[in-house]
């Protein structure tokens, strides 16, 4: 059976592909605007589903994602069913806590369950009228020229709609994005990490968090590493991250119980022994993967946002607040050119392509860093002359680690503004750390000539050095 939307009010017709977070918040800012929004999502209404599929990871709130909701009404509703982080806690191996604040007095994250989050935003945007929810509908094809879409329901039947744009919010596995690969000029990568994910939880003890709420805890262990976000019913949500390889060497319960006991041994007692071991096996670790591709748009009948135009890995926080941004950055967009598709589509491509791979960048930047970097004597010497260099110019050097806080988690300053920032004072204290070097030798050199050692002394210490070192070679 086949049916169109052709509206008979002439009202633009938007239809968002994907009903998830960037998705159902994008239906907001469109219905908002007075378009005829139809959503489309390919799984069951979460909101009624007696099993929701998809990923469970927790989430953290910060500024950018925050303003995008204050725009459409919703930021009061989220920040008061999420948790404020005012910190990252660190834990060590033998189980001492650190704290380190992510930025002034007073700021802070917020833990937010990404099902009930894409609850209230699917709710919010079916209170507009002219917004109309599609459940169980799979895209089959689409046309960048005519804007007609096809959709496969679950008996079978098809179903056709003509929009006027289409939006692509459906994810990291975009199908909207596939019509963009089939065209030429269209940049386009991905990249699997070696690390999977895995989700655990932490119960409350005797009703109460199991360890101090407003934090985001952390277990770094170089190539291994482990965070807890508090919900809430009193639970964390704790996430493994660990190469595939890692995973895969762990076959039973006593297994996993000596790893816990090497890496982890103060979440032992708070998981439990039981749980641990119950449901490390309970779902396979999954993968983590990082998209780019340029333009977002094709002519002014579509744009992709959110995953499908940029999936990130986890390890900067900021997949969900990107990907809100985007919508924000969109009606902004459509504010200056007054909602000519043909000049927005185009304009939006070119404000946030460099943003979006920005971000990507320092995301997976962080994945290195805590893989490998974090072994690296050149890398903590570094750290430190950075950390020496901000107290001394605080205004002039802001280590990466604390621009996250300060222009990333609590700003809205442009990805990749930050990241030119970051690059530019990584060569300036690299050419001075270079000058200081040049300037030492030859300082050590003038020093030499003008004061040459004594040979006669140093002939005997080498003698004993030259006779030590054939010592070594012939035993």
């Amino acid at each position: 059976m086949e049916k169109s939307a052709d509206r008979p009010n002439k009202k633009k017709v938007v239809a968002v592909v994907g009903g998830g977070l960037v998705g159902a918040l994008n239906a907001c800012f469109f219905a908002k605007r007075g378009f005829d929004v139809e959503v489309f999502e390919t799984r069951d209404d979460i909101r009624t589903a007696k099993v929701v599929k998809g990923r469970s990871i927790n989430l953290a709130l910060s500024h950018r994602g925050r303003q995008s909701l204050k725009s459409v009404g919703m930021e009061d509703k989220i920040v008061s069913n999420g948790i404020p982080m005012n910190a990252r806690m660190i834990h060590s191996p033998n189980g001492k806590q650190s704290p380190i604040p992510y930025g002034k007095k007073g700021q802070y994250i917020l833990s937010v369950d990404r099902a009930n989050l894409n609850k209230e935003l699917l709710t919010a945007a079916e209170t507009y009228p002219n917004t109309k929810l599609n459940f169980d509908h799979k895209l089959q094809d689409w046309s960048p020229e005519t804007g007609l879409m096809t959709f496969v329901r679950p008996d079978g039947s098809l179903e056709e709609i003509k929009a006027d744009l289409i939006v692509g919010c459906d994810g990291a596995f975009s199908a909207i994005r596939k019509q963009f690969l089939r065209r030429s000029r269209f940049n386009y990568s991905q990249t699997y990490i070696p690390h999977g994910y895995m989700e655990l939880t932490m119960p409350p003890i005797n009703g109460e968090f199991a360890m101090k709420p407003n934090y985001l805890h952390i277990w770094p262990r170089n190539t291994f590493m482990m965070i807890a976000l508090p919900n809430l019913d009193k639970t964390f949500t704790c996430t493994l991250f660990m190469p595939f390889e890692e995973f895969e060497k762990i076959t039973t319960g006593d297994e996993v119980m000596e790893f816990f006991q090497k890496y982890f041994p103060d979440a032992i007692p708070l998981i439990g022994v039981d749980a641990l071991k119950r449901d490390y096996f309970r779902l396979p670790a999954q993968a983590m993967v990082s998209v780019k591709c340029s333009p977002y748009h094709i002519g002014d009948k579509c744009v992709l946002m959110g995953d499908a135009a940029h999936a990130v890995v986890p390890f900067y926080g900021q997949g969900m607040n990107a990907g809100f941004e985007d919508c924000i950055v969109f009606d902004e967009i459509m504010d200056q050119l007054n909602e000519d598709f043909s000049a927005v589509l185009p304009e939006y491509t070119r404000v946030r392509v460099p943003d979006d791979h920005a971000i990507a960048d320092l995301a997976m930047y962080n994945y290195i860093e805590m893989r490998a970097h974090v072994n690296s004597k050149w890398f903590l010497f570094r750290k430190n002359v950075d950390d020496i260099l901000h107290f001394l110019m605080p205004g002039t050097i802001i280590p990466l680690y604390t621009m996250a806080s300060t222009f990333v988690t609590f700003t809205r300053t442009r990805y990749h503004q930050a990241v030119e920032l970051w690059h530019w004072q990584d060569r300036v204290i690299n050419r001075g750390l270079l000058f200081c070097a040049t300037g030492a030798l030859l300082g050590g050199s003038y020093l030499l000539v003008k004061n040459p050692p004594d040979i006669n002394k140093l002939s005997i210490p080498a003698e004993k050095l030259w006779n030590r070192l054939l010592a070594v070679w012939t035993t």
